[in-house]
């Protein structure tokens, strides 16, 4: 990815929560986490039955599903974590909020969602993507390294073992887009993280090793090996070892920025309320995915956990 994609090193997780439900929320909604703007789920626990995004905010939350859905996309949840049922249930047929967007395509915002440990999760995804109704646009969690970081250490063997599995998972990805006509030159991948960690920790916002992540970009018209400090120097800095917080005119790239640039690469708008929106170019001279067909003939909505 770093030979051809555009990507840093040095992203930022949210300013003030480095744990990661939080911070799996900024990516889908484009918001940090705290403040009148902020999507405001602090908590890194399962959620409480019914519980949802907009009964915590005490208003709707939008996210990168809604636009995607809206505009008559086809969309998928695939996560190792069963705490990201959250999103699954606040946007579902209940809680999701009205389409207003042409056509209507109901307020079921993600049209499956598969919680599986990774060996079972890139089968079932690779099923899908390969399948007669590919997604135009997924979230896809790996949980493994995480685990492995708080039972045995960032940096340590089990950890840097649960990195080789992960990176030979995406590499199956990689392998499913080059071999299916329908995905290759067609598909983008973003790749960031919810946070670093030392020891067996990463719950301090306020330390380098816990706020720096990686945040990857690739596929058809991304700049090969591109800087993406250097790409957006209109809205980015690359801050150093710093921590900026959110007033600072300009951001560093953080991983809330991933919702607003997938929704660019599929050629529509930002979130509804979004504030994260700094990687603007990536160098993608034209959209990752083609629109679907009409809305009626897609199959019902699907979940699974396990």
């Amino acid at each position: 990815m770093q030979a051809e994609g555009a990507w840093t090193n040095n992203a930022r997780c949210d300013y003030d929560i480095s744990v990661t439900l939080p911070n799996h929320i900024c990516q889908v909604t484009g918001r940090g986490v705290l403040g009148p703007a902020g999507h405001g789920w602090t908590s890194n626990g399962d959620p409480a039955a019914g519980q949802t995004l907009q009964s915590n905010k005490g208003s709707y939350v939008a996210g990168v599903f809604d636009v995607a859905h809206d505009n008559g996309l086809r969309t998928g949840l695939y996560t190792g974590k069963s705490k990201f049922a959250l999103f699954d249930t606040s946007y579902n047929a209940t809680h999701g909020e009205p389409d207003a967007t042409g056509p209507d395509n109901g307020r079921d915002k993600i049209d499956e969602f598969v919680c599986e440990k990774s060996p079972k999760l890139v089968p079932a995804l690779k099923a899908a993507m390969t399948g007669a109704a590919p997604f135009h646009y997924v979230l896809f969690h790996y949980a493994e390294t995480d685990a492995a970081g708080h039972a045995f250490g960032w940096g340590s063997p089990a950890y840097n073992d649960a990195m080789k599995k992960m990176d030979a998972y995406l590499g199956q990805l990689f392998e499913m887009i080059a071999a299916t006509p329908a995905l290759k030159g067609k598909t983008a991948i973003i790749l960031t993280a919810d946070h670093g960690g030392a020891g067996r920790d990463h719950s301090d916002a306020t330390k380098a090793i816990d706020y720096t992540i990686p945040f990857y970009v690739w596929g058809p018209g991304v700049q090969a090996g591109a800087d993406l400090y250097a790409l957006n120097p209109a809205t980015l800095a690359d801050p150093g070892t710093g921590r900026p917080d959110y007033q600072a005119a300009k951001q560093p790239v953080r991983n809330g920025d991933a919702a607003n640039l997938a929704l660019r690469l599929l050629g529509l708008g930002t979130v509804p309320g979004s504030t994260i929106n700094g990687v603007r170019n990536v160098g993608a001279a034209a959209p990752a995915t083609q629109p679907l067909p009409a809305a009626a003939a897609l199959p019902p909505p699907r979940r699974r956990a396990a």
